[in-house]
């Protein structure tokens, strides 16, 4: 009897053992480096879900979306952010348990160059030294040649600077090696340039042009932005080149950890944008566009459960 008591508690203890372990899992969020608009994003998704649904959820830099995207199909992390290009060049590679859990804002990128340069417009890099590559980001060289069509220019008219990552493109800029850079608005990589080189300037874009841009890359388009403190290098109402920030994650994610993270991040999305203000446009309205690679089926459910109709990307 003593003995079967003993193994009795034993049990008990191990199951409350189990339990505490289980509560204090930790769940991966891949992501690009510091100084980046989405390690902004992770780390405030991070922290909600850690606050709010006590949920442990590490922070995972890596050099860019060429990586993050097989390692969240792979399931060595949960959920991983990057833009809609990179998602769908990763399951035309192959990675076909890639789901996306939701389309988080519009990621508004384009070619900024000093304040004072004569460099005005999109048609004036003709000539220029202009990041290009992107090695460890490839799905932005497409939307770096569609940004240039727009101006009926393409890679043979400017002076490449090739680059793995936008950071690199940044630093290119600031030590004097191009004659411009690359990069989303927002990310503090743009401040901290604007404030070293006394002051930035975006390039304006020919909404003329994007027919040819879409020939390139479907999934781009335009959106209207005003001076602010998120787009650093504005000074008027201007036109810039958009695309879809997704989150996604593997088809072996569990359906209670995507239900999980959309209800908590919906529910408490001051939090987030206290932390990443851009997160103002993650809505459960904006969240489901359609594109070719499939939702995860818990987003598809939840969207589904809050009368959220699927939308067409603009």
């Amino acid at each position: 009897m003593y003995s079967c008591t003993k193994l009795a508690l034993a049990a008990v203890a191990a199951i409350g053992l189990w339990g505490h372990a289980a509560s204090a899992q930790t769940y991966g969020f891949a992501t690009l480096p510091p100084g980046t608009l989405n390690h902004t994003t992770a780390s405030a998704v991070a922290k909600v879900m850690k606050e709010k649904a006590g949920m442990n959820m590490l922070v995972q830099p890596t050099a860019g979306d060429q990586v993050i995207v097989p390692m969240v199909a792979r399931g060595e992390a949960e959920v991983g952010i990057a833009n809609a290009m990179e998602v769908h060049d990763g399951l035309a590679k192959g990675n076909k348990d890639l789901r996306i859990i939701a389309a988080v804002h519009p990621l508004r990128v384009g070619f900024f160059v000093r304040k004072d340069s004569p460099i005005k417009t999109i048609a004036d890099l003709k000539g220029k030294r202009v990041p290009y590559g992107f090695s460890a980001m490839r799905a932005l060289e497409p939307t770096v040649r569609a940004m240039l069509a727009t101006a009926a220019l393409t890679e043979k008219d400017i002076k490449p600077v090739m680059v793995p990552n936008v950071i690199r493109s940044a630093d290119d800029f600031a030590s004097g090696a191009a004659d411009a850079f690359y990069f989303a608005f927002g990310a503090p990589k743009v401040r901290e340039v604007d404030a070293t080189s006394g002051g930035i300037r975006v390039t304006e874009i020919d909404e003329k042009g994007m027919d040819a841009a879409r020939k390139i890359e479907p999934w781009g388009y335009l959106t209207e932005v005003k001076p602010g403190p998120v787009f650093v290098g504005v000074d008027k109402p201007t036109k810039v080149y958009s695309f879809d920030n997704l989150f996604f994650t593997s088809a072996k994610t569990s359906d209670a950890f995507v239900e999980k993270f959309l209800d908590t991040l919906f529910k408490n999305r001051d939090d987030l944008i206290a932390v990443q203000p851009v997160l103002r446009e993650f809505t459960p309205a904006f969240a489901y566009k359609q594109y070719e690679v499939p939702y995860h089926p818990a987003a598809v459910k939840y969207f589904k459960d809050n009368n959220i109709q699927q939308q067409a990307v603009q």
